[in-house]
């Protein structure tokens, strides 16, 4: 094992800094993990979205993703600016990137087959009530007007952007009147399936196109419309942390100076929570100070761990996991899927596989967990030989 970490550590440039890397390794390992248990009925606390306000370590998973995105379209611009590319350039391959992952989400959520109930429809129960939004369309849609603001606005009007997003945001969910199905007329509302951002995704996309289509008064989405805006926020204050980085060559400095700030946004997200509530459902502003605060210094801790303590070697797995997220994420999907779809005698091969596990482990949770560790296996398997081969795909 050693020898392995080594080997891969050591093609890395000599020159390169590994906190990025790992960080978004980890947090797409992070995903992947929650993302696939033996059961739904049976997972740890920490593996859990939280009910509805607050938060668990799951909750952060994704808007650390969505920060990441912000920090590598300030070193990517760069690199191509250096190379010469012009902004219009750089915009285009932004806008065919931003198409691909939608459709590849598009693809997702229509990749599923239920071969053992014979009045399945798949274009009645999928195609025709296909969820327009979700994980890899919300990523295309903040990478896009992040990337925008981050070649034609100055740093200082990218953190007024921010701001501004979140302040209108805040207040429109606090003060826009929306009106009910049964004609009642609210606002300030941050309830389940009763909040303005719940109204606009219903009114756009109707109750069969979105996550919670069953949700009362009104169907949303946690990917949706309206709560996309405070999620361009989150991609900001990572193009600002990455501007921050770049203009500050002293590592011990970027990492106090991000645990400090980080320290700050956490503390301001807690201060505001009584007017927002803390909810990675509806990205609430109080949720994106948390969140990216948190980020800031998870990556000044893989920043000291990484590059200024060189403690690398345990690293080496999420280098491989993060040079393809795109790619492992996709893998995953499709193959959790294709483990639920294909029949195995009345049950499924997922459910053969975690009936295997549960008669060597008796704790239901263990055994879910233990599910989810062979998932992790298997995808690292598949992603160390494309990373072995140098295949790299950049969606």
């Amino acid at each position: 094992m050693r020898h392995h970490c080594a080997e891969i550590i050591n093609k890395l440039p000599s020159h390169r800094l590994m906190a990025l890397d790992v960080m978004r390794g980890l947090t797409i390992t992070a995903m992947i993990l929650v993302n696939n248990p033996g059961s739904w009925g049976a997972m740890y606390w920490p593996l859990k979205h939280a009910q509805w306000h607050g938060w668990t370590p799951t909750d952060l998973i994704f808007p650390f993703f969505i920060f990441i995105v912000g920090m590598s379209i300030t070193l990517s611009v760069n690199s191509l600016r250096a190379k010469g590319v012009t902004a219009q350039q750089i915009l285009k391959s932004g806008v065919i990137r931003t198409i691909k992952l939608i459709a590849l989400g598009w693809f997702l959520a229509l990749f599923y087959y239920n071969f053992r109930d014979p009045s399945f429809s798949w274009l009645d129960d999928k195609l025709l009530q296909l969820r327009v939004l979700g994980v890899l369309q919300r990523i295309g849609l903040v990478y896009l007007v992040a990337l925008c603001c981050y070649l034609y606005l100055s740093p200082k009007k990218i953190a007024i952007t921010c701001i501004a997003l979140l302040l209108f945001y805040g207040a429109a969910m606090l003060y826009i009147p929306y009106t009910l199905p049964n004609g009642e007329v609210v606002s300030g509302l941050w309830l389940h399936g009763n909040n303005l951002s719940a109204y606009i995704d219903n009114a756009v996309f109707g109750s069969h196109h979105l996550y919670y289509a069953s949700a009362k008064p009104l169907p949303f989405d946690p990917e949706g419309l309206f709560s996309t805006l405070p999620a361009i926020a989150s991609t900001l204050s990572g193009i600002l942390t990455a501007v921050y980085l770049t203009k500050q060559p002293d590592l011990k400095k970027q990492a106090r100076t991000l645990i400090f700030l980080g320290t700050l946004a956490v503390i301001a997200g807690y201060a505001i929570e009584p007017i927002t509530p803390i909810n990675k459902a509806l990205w609430t502003p109080s949720y994106v100070l948390l969140s990216s605060g948190l980020a800031a210094i998870f990556y000044a801790l893989c920043s000291a761990i990484l590059d200024i303590y060189k403690l690398r070697s345990w690293g080496a797995p999420f280098i491989v996991f993060g040079a393809n997220a795109i790619l492992f994420f996709m893998f995953a999907g499709v193959f959790a899927r294709l483990l639920i779809m294909i029949p195995l005698g009345d049950s499924s091969l997922k459910g053969s596989i975690y009936g295997l596990i549960q008669l060597v482990i008796s704790n239901d949770y263990l055994a879910s967990f233990s599910f989810s560790l062979l998932f992790l296996v298997v995808s690292y398997g598949v992603m160390y030989s494309c990373y072995r081969k140098g295949i790299f795909w950049k969606v």
